[in-house]
């Protein structure tokens, strides 16, 4: 048993022993390998620092490589910029010594110019003794006599240049004619024009404005598109205002857009028919007019375009009086005065009828209305005689027959008639009397006669005391004394008459 035991004990010894061997061995293996390993990471690690290194120091000269290349760049700009302006500098140097010589030669100039204006001086001052010695008059009483001699010649040369200035204007009437329409706008009422462009189409209610409107405004667009006109819708309570210059669209706005307000469907494509639909009623309307005024004229054979111009005057008004009420007026008379000169009747209220035709187009074309109707009337084969007539009524021509005559008259009478124009005949009188009173005050003036409405002052001056070259200048002073102290629509023309009439009697 006992045994047993210490054999047992003893080959535990031994087992022990032996797995501290193998323990001890596998220990110092491990270590080795350890060792080992870390040797070659060490390397590895050396080896790739030292590649990095290597590629850190071949980006560091690829870099200052070409840092170095852009310094050079930059070093050569600044070269050439050194050379221009060192090229400037020179150039400036030069400039500035040509300079000085010239400052050097001209204070030498000016230095011979002192010397010779001293001369000149001392010149003068001699002749002027020897002239005074020789005419017996010292120098006051010569200057005064000159100054007398010249102040003549100045008015005499100011009134030939006054005369040569007005005609050249005349001759650039087509480009002053922005300035003249605005100086004419500037002194008509505002209420006087927005009465004359405006027209007011009355509503049901004032949800009508916002169906005239219609979504996002289309309506309202198309509205003006297809008419041309503005529409104003503002608080004024049931009713939208039309504006715009041209009656004939204003008018085919107004039908079309009473017409849409009682037929109640109000879209683009209704508004485009029903524009175009009452363009074409108007049409006919208009030639209908122009039909009706040449039948009651008399004037028969007169080509279709001519009519219908004619009857585009029913939408024209002048200073409040309708221009083809105004037409058939003037052609009347010229009627009634060619009948008792014993004249040629129908020619003459052919052309009364005819004279203001420029007026259906001259929002349309440039010029004054009297040639645009001249021109019509022989682009539509008028006679002669009646295309000279129209052109010659407001004296853009001057009259050369008595037809021109009868024209001119009968529509100074018809605009002239108290009332024809809307103007009250107190103020319509004062106007008169307050243009010839200014004539009046002239000295000189014999008689003055306010014609055509007053756009027209013919003053008569005695030519015992008034030159013809005063007389100009006397027409400029009396307009611009009307200028200063009255208020008036348009423009007023001022005539200065002078005549010399010798009279003797036989006995």
């Amino acid at each position: 048993m006992v045994a047993g035991a210490v054999i047992g004990f003893l080959l535990r010894k031994k087992l022990v022993e032996g797995n501290q061997a193998n323990v001890e061995a596998q220990s110092r293996q491990i270590i080795e390998n350890a060792i080992g390993e870390a040797e070659r990471i060490k390397k590895e690690a050396i080896l790739q620092a030292k590649e990095e290194a290597l590629h850190i120091k071949q980006e560091a000269e690829r870099e200052i490589k070409a840092s170095r290349g852009e310094l050079k760049d930059e070093q050569r700009r600044l070269n050439r910029k050194l050379d221009e302006v060192q090229e400037e500098l020179r150039s400036l140097e030069r400039r500035e010594s040509k300079l000085q010589d010239r400052e050097e030669k001209c204070r030498q100039r000016e230095k011979e110019l002192v010397d010779r204006q001293k001369e000149l001086d001392e010149l003068i001052d001699t002749q002027r003794y020897k002239l005074e010695k020789i005419a017996g008059i010292d120098r006051e009483e010569a200057k005064k006599l000159l100054m007398e001699s010249i102040e003549s010649e100045a008015r005499m040369d100011a009134a030939k240049r006054l005369v040569r200035i007005e005609n050249e204007m005349k001759m650039e009437a087509d480009r002053r004619a922005k300035n003249i329409l605005a100086l004419a706008i500037s002194r008509y009422a505002g209420d006087y024009v927005a009465d004359k462009t405006v027209s007011m189409v009355p509503l049901p209610n004032d949800e009508m404005k916002g169906r005239i409107i219609g979504r996002e405004g289309r309506n309202i667009r198309a509205i003006e598109a297809a008419t041309g006109i503005d529409i104003i819708i503002d608080d004024t309570p049931e009713a939208v205002i039309l504006s715009g210059f041209n009656p004939i669209r204003r008018e085919i706005a107004r039908l079309a857009l009473e017409q849409l307000i009682s037929d109640g469907r109000i879209h683009p494509a209704r508004i485009e028919e029903v524009v175009a639909k009452v363009t074409k009623e108007l049409e006919v309307s208009i030639r209908e007019a122009g039909e009706q005024a040449t039948f009651d004229v008399g004037a028969h054979g007169m080509h279709v375009d001519l009519i219908n111009l004619i009857g585009r005057l029913k939408y024209r008004t002048s200073y409040g009086q309708n221009i083809l009420q105004h037409s058939l007026e003037v052609a009347f008379l010229c009627g009634v005065m060619a009948a008792e000169l014993g004249l040629d009747v129908k020619k003459a209220k052919r052309a009364g009828l005819l004279h203001d035709i420029g007026k259906a187009v001259d929002h349309e074309v440039e010029g004054s209305h009297a040639i645009i109707g001249r021109d019509l009337a022989k682009k539509y084969g008028e006679a002669d005689d009646i295309v000279y007539a129209i052109g010659a009524h407001h004296e853009d021509l001057p009259p050369r027959s008595v037809l021109d005559v009868l024209v001119q008259s009968a529509d100074a009478l018809s605009g002239a008639r108290p009332g024809a124009r809307k103007e009250m005949l107190q103020s319509y009188v004062k106007r008169l009397e307050d243009l010839e009173a200014i004539a009046n005050a002239f000295d000189g003036v014999e008689k003055s006669y306010a014609i055509q409405a007053g756009r027209d002052l013919r003053i008569i001056v005695d030519s015992h005391k008034i030159r013809d070259e005063e007389a100009t200048l006397m027409s400029r002073d009396i307009a611009k004394s009307i200028e200063e102290q009255l208020t008036y629509p348009g423009q007023i023309r001022v005539t200065v008459i002078r005549e010399t009439r010798a009279v003797e009697y036989a006995k």
